[in-house]
């Protein structure tokens, strides 16, 4: 890993570069949103470093909400996605345990994870539901990246943490050398300033293993009051960095659709009988935090949920779910 450092106007000009080999998206601020767009030279200006969040989850570059796994298709360029917050890289992690698992790895998923190149953005602030801190990620990746940004006015300083951002780095118009130790210290007091943001505002909040622990103790009474807000529209999972369960859709000529489902539908888990466990809301509200914080766990070694707050931003019934541990602590 070392530092390098380039002056914002060279780095746009370097991406136009860049636009004849990859497709790039970036961070893209409006009046609504931060969010994803391809990169536009004359919309440069408008692009926002190491500020929380992008609308979007990483997920949906890799897992579309509807596709035919059937189908043949063309190759599509290589890609750069730049802005990603930490708490959806360590998102992907776990959605490469269950997509690229060696006995029944996605094909469809592989080619694309091949395919991308992350560059990250160390987060300055905070949002007011982010709280990644308390589940033990930070905001900045020092891995699963291939760079890492950080923009300080006019100039850019790019930590890179792969031979594929070696790569990249190598490409970029007029880039410079930068003094790790003296990059480190600005890096240190960013980091430093963005977790007493995060302590303070998430103060009581359990940890990702408390959590999981007094959910399974829970009553009936706390998933009955808080689902009574809820209209079943799945707006939390499919939001979720981490959330991918799907259905797979036959159609004629033997095609099959794969389409991104939700565990908050009604009827999520019925079955050919007419039988649904899940048939009463406050028993699938309640599945959603068991399957993150008891369930995966117990299959996976990645976090199920890495406190980015979107399902909290999404939810059209105004639900808290860390209103709701700081009421079971």
């Amino acid at each position: 890993m070392f530092y390098a450092g380039i002056r914002k106007e060279d780095w746009h000009r370097s991406l136009e570069k860049l636009l004849t080999t990859y497709d790039i998206f970036v961070p893209v601020k409006d009046e609504f949103s931060l969010d994803y767009e391809p990169f536009r030279p004359d919309q440069a200006e408008r692009i926002v470093y190491n500020t929380p969040k992008p609308a979007t989850p990483l997920k949906n570059f890799f897992l579309p909400v509807r596709e035919n796994v059937t189908s043949s298709r063309a190759g599509s360029k290589p890609r750069i996605i730049i802005g990603v917050p930490n708490c959806d890289i360590e998102a992907l992690m776990l959605l490469d345990e269950i997509y690229l698992d060696e006995v029944f790895a996605d094909p469809w998923y592989r080619s694309r994870r091949n395919n991308t190149i992350l560059v990250a953005s160390d987060c300055y602030t905070v949002n007011d539901h982010c709280h990644c801190l308390s589940y033990g990620v930070k905001p900045w990746s020092m891995a699963h990246a291939d760079m890492a940004i950080l923009a300080e006015g006019d100039q850019i300083f790019l930590r890179v943490m792969s031979e594929t951002g070696r790569e990249i780095a190598e490409q970029l118009t007029d880039i410079y050398s930068v003094d790790d130790a003296a990059a480190d210290s600005y890096a240190e007091k960013r980091h430093s300033e963005a977790e007493e943001l995060l302590t303070a505002l998430n103060a009581g909040l359990p940890d990702y293993t408390a959590t999981g622990e007094i959910i399974q103790k829970a009553g009936d009474q706390i998933w009955e009051k808080y689902a009574a807000k809820c209209v079943s529209c799945g707006a939390c999972t499919t939001i979720c960095p981490t959330c991918s369960c799907f259905l797979l859709i036959d159609k004629p000529d033997f095609e099959k659709v794969k389409q991104m489902d939700a565990c908050q539908y009604p009827g999520f888990e019925r079955v050919a009988g007419g039988e649904d466990a899940l048939f009463e809301l406050h028993r699938r509200f309640r599945n959603r935090y068991m399957c993150k914080y008891v369930w995966r766990p117990q299959k996976f070694n990645s976090l199920a949920c890495t406190g980015c707050g979107r399902c909290i931003e999404a939810c059209i019934g105004k639900i808290n779910k860390n209103e709701l541990f700081m009421e079971l602590t």
